[in-house]
């Protein structure tokens, strides 16, 4: 018994006092500070008042089924988050921009001029049934200067 417990005590030690050792390597670096600036002017033709309405369903806050597959792309739509998780895709910003997609390629518009979002959320507490609706003005780009 005891020609087991040495070595055993012995290997223990050994491994209590040896460990892990990990490496940082640093590399100086300088900040990045770019800006860009444009001036160009748009001269954008107001039209008539356009819509768009689009539906999801939501399953536990953020799994995002049903409803559109084509989005209006390059737009933000706020801070106001409507999943339950703080990082990750927001599912009622998706819903908005299916309805401004569906608004400006049912009209022929380049872009909507003053949109206004209606959400409609029926919450089952698992489930919700999102409803966007965007109304605005079309809006015609007709020259870039």
């Amino acid at each position: 018994m005891k020609k087991f417990l040495v070595p055993a005590a012995l290997a223990a030690t050994l491994a209590a006092l040896t460990g892990c050792t990990s490496y940082n390597v640093s590399q100086p670096t300088s900040p990045l500070n770019g800006k860009v600036r444009t001036d160009l002017k748009a001269d954008v033709a107001v039209g008539e008042s356009i819509s768009g309405q689009s539906e999801v369903n939501i399953l536990f806050g953020f799994l995002r089924f049903g409803g559109d597959s084509q989005f209006a792309d390059g737009v933000a739509y706020g801070a106001d988050s409507g999943g339950v998780l703080p990082f990750g895709p927001d599912p009622l910003a998706a819903v908005k921009s299916a309805a401004a997609y569906k608004a400006v390629k049912s009209s022929g518009a380049d872009l909507i001029v003053a949109p206004r979002y209606e959400l409609s959320v029926q919450d089952y507490f698992v489930f919700k049934k999102v409803t966007a609706k965007v109304t605005g003005n079309k809006g015609t780009i007709k020259s870039i200067r």
